[in-house]
């Protein structure tokens, strides 16, 4: 075996000496609300065109000046109660000024001047709207009813933009399943004169039921769901005018069902950039629409790809420009910056990294300021990029993964971070020298409890590529005794379970159990997963477990060479395309693991959606092969140990079809296995239920971990 490379950043002397606490499992799941994470800064956030940034301390907002480094001024609750009697606590802060604050109030946006504390305005949205998109610009707020799209004004708190009483008509909300960083359905042009919104007609779109046991008797609940390879959604741009009241529809055909993502305004409110990609998800057109006649003007360029191209970035247009933009592309390799017109000219590529750019934070005098990996992708840094030379300058300093923003003027960062032995530091950096000023440190909240260690390794995959993994060892680890193991996989794309950030990304149930249970806890990112570039994430393409499998196999070789592991005792659980990996690891290696237990699992790929599904599978008719070699089902006479599956009984995302279909295989095969639904939970386990989840995993985990 290749050598192994260890790095030990927690150790049990770093979590204090007074460790006389132990964690339950009902800690780890409710340990937010009993202190367990590291606290921070509350509506911590910039002053709107200032060097001023604000947070909440207890019942007040308090003002700070990074020039002058102490506070200037705050804002109290019983302040607000002077002119708001109804708010019993401090409310969430959307937009703030050097004058004014705009927070909710129900269902009430609310414009309040908190420097000689009047009202300024009010926008009241109908109670029963959801999709609430506020703009402080356009004073007036977008929110949907049912499948209809409504606009309030200060004058009006409900004007119509759509009324279809065909309920296949959605508009106002996030379309094509919130793929290609799609995240709401409604878009404010940059002066507020206009709504832009994503509408989807799914006439095409299959009906699935799903059964609500909460009406006596049990009742249907309908829900859209386009399967691989099966009828699918056609999207449509609207366009709201402000002043007119009028609705309009750009000209764009979707009968061929291929998908409109990524739109951005340009500045001038002239037009709408759009990333056009077809069905099979292999070709970006990027194109540009004239909202005053809805037809295209011109294709800016277009992207193909023989695996996929996945456009997921809208476009950021340079300062004081209404041509020149900034387009987020890995058509190179990895996620990289490049610089075009509207007219369709490429001016430069801005960035040539061999590590993955994540976002945009905005601009200073000569900069563009990004976020992404640097060299080690278990990261997440800040970088400044000047706009002419390309010259590249890292702006966070500490190791860890950062979370920044950027104020107005670009001349400072406010960051708060983490790592692996850093609960959480936030502070200022200023992006013309990079100083920083630390303004507030986490105190570690898990310092009185007895924990064990988390260390990093770094495995080799068949073909040389570094695999990030991280292993948890129990407290009072002793190096002469064996330690049974859980692996925890997810596996996927767009997903990173090791990173350089607090307890090494894990979640606290699984420090918890390592502890509790004296397990060691492990986990790899194989390829297939996010932050490693193209080639790393689709080397999966048309045949998903293949690849991810041999690299989570490289984890269990290596597990067996530890001396303090016992071989004979490998169990592994994982959760959605963890679940999938679960199940595939366990019937397709039968031997390798004793137990398994696989939640809310993808069993066979023809039966999940297909704006993911056919990205890393193409259709079921496309690739047959594929789709039956990756079908558990046609494993499942191969298990050799115990096998739990688990699911919510009204899973929207990962539809129940999957588990009782390998139920189903099962029986047929005379194929003892385990099964539990969680009633009425989608497709994750929240709140205090998923206390009895955890139990449930971890106690079938220990009581069938056995040695052969």
């Amino acid at each position: 075996m290749k050598k192994i490379y260890l790095i030990l950043f927690i150790t049990s002397c770093f979590f204090g000496f007074s460790q006389e606490k132990t964690l339950t499992l009902n800690d780890a799941v409710l340990g937010y609300y009993k202190g367990l994470y590291p606290t921070r800064l509350t509506q911590l956030q910039w002053v709107k065109n200032s060097n001023n940034y604000v947070y909440q301390k207890e019942n007040k907002l308090v003002i700070n000046s990074v020039k002058k480094g102490n506070q200037t001024s705050f804002i109290t609750l019983k302040s607000l109660q002077k002119n708001y009697p109804n708010l019993t606590r401090f409310p969430r802060i959307l937009n703030i000024t050097n004058a004014e604050i705009t927070f909710k109030n129900k269902n009430i946006f609310e414009v309040y001047n908190y420097v000689n504390h009047t009202k300024t305005y009010r926008v009241a949205n109908d109670s029963v709207g959801k999709n609430i998109e506020f703009n402080n610009i356009a004073k007036a707020s977008a929110y949907t009813i049912d499948n209809n799209l409504y606009v309030a004004t200060t004058s009006n708190p409900k004007i119509t933009v759509t009324n279809f009483t065909d309920k296949n008509i959605v508009a106002g909300q996030s379309i094509h399943r919130n793929e290609f960083g799609i995240k709401k359905g409604t878009f404010w042009s940059p002066k507020g004169n206009f709504l832009a919104f994503y509408q989807k007609d799914e006439s095409n779109v299959t009906n699935y039921p799903l059964v609500n046991i909460d009406t006596y008797p049990a009742s249907l609940i309908s829900i859209k769901y386009p399967m691989a390879g099966q009828g699918s959604e056609k999207a449509k741009i609207g366009i709201f005018n402000m002043q007119t009241k009028q609705t309009f529809y750009l000209n764009i055909d979707t009968s061929d069902e291929h998908y409109l993502t990524n739109l951005t305004w340009t500045p001038d409110e002239k037009y709408i950039l759009l990333a056009e990609v077809n069905r099979d998800q292999n070709h970006i057109w990027y194109n540009k629409y004239d909202i005053k006649t809805g037809e295209k003007v011109t294709t800016i360029f277009d992207e193909t790809n023989d695996k996929w191209a996945e456009p997921e970035f809208d476009a950021v247009f340079l300062p004081n420009s209404n041509t020149n933009f900034l387009y987020l592309s890995e058509r190179n390799g990895f996620m990289n910056i490049y610089e075009y017109s509207t007219n369709g000219k490429l001016i430069k590529q801005l960035t040539n990294f061999n590590w993955v750019v994540t976002g945009i934070l905005g601009f200073d005098a000569k900069d563009v300021i990004i976020k992404g990996t640097g060299k080690d992708p278990r990261e997440m840094n800040v970088f400044k990029v000047n706009l002419k030379s390309g010259k590249t300058t890292k702006l966070t300093l500490q190791k860890g993964t950062h979370n920044a923003s950027l104020n107005s003027n670009g001349t400072y960062v406010l960051d708060s971070y983490s790592s692996i032995y850093v609960p959480r530091i936030s502070q200022i950096i200023n992006t013309k020298n990079a100083k920083s000023t630390t303004i507030f440190t986490a105190e570690n909240p898990l310092k009185d409890y007895k924990l064990g260690t988390t260390e990093f390794v770094n495995l080799k995959a068949d073909d040389g590529t570094v695999l990030y993994g991280k292993i948890t060892k129990p407290t009072n680890f002793d190096a002469s005794k064996k330690y049974p193991v859980l692996v925890y996989v997810y596996g996927g794309p767009h997903a990173q379970l090791v990173t350089n950030s607090w307890l090494a990304g894990s979640r606290l149930w699984a420090t918890t159990f390592s502890t509790l249970d004296n397990y060691i806890v492990f986990t790899l990112d194989n390829r297939g997963t996010e932050n490693r570039g193209f080639a790393f994430e689709s080397v999966i393409h048309r045949h998903l477990g293949a690849i991810e499998m041999d690299d989570q196999l490289k984890g269990v070789d290596y597990l067996k060479t530890l001396p303090y592991v016992d071989a004979n005792r490998i169990a592994i659980n994982g959760w959605s395309f963890g679940g999938f990996m679960t199940l595939s690891l366990m019937l397709r290696h039968p031997g390798v693991f004793t137990t398994a237990v696989a939640g809310g699992p993808v069993t066979d790929w023809k039966y999940y959606e297909v704006m993911y599904g056919e990205r890393y599978m193409d259709t079921p008719q496309e690739n047959p092969e594929g789709y039956k070699t990756a079908r558990v089902h046609n494993y499942i006479k191969n298990l050799d140990g115990k096998l739990l599956i688990i699911n919510g009984s009204v899973d929207k995302t990962v539809v129940p079809q999957h588990s009782l279909t390998l139920l189903q295989e099962a029986v047929k095969q005379g194929v003892q296995l385990d099964y539990f639904t969680y009633p009425m939970h989608e497709h994750n386990v929240r709140g205090k239920d998923r206390v009895h989840l955890l139990i449930k995993m971890m106690n079938y985990i220990v009581d069938n971990n056995k040695a052969n």
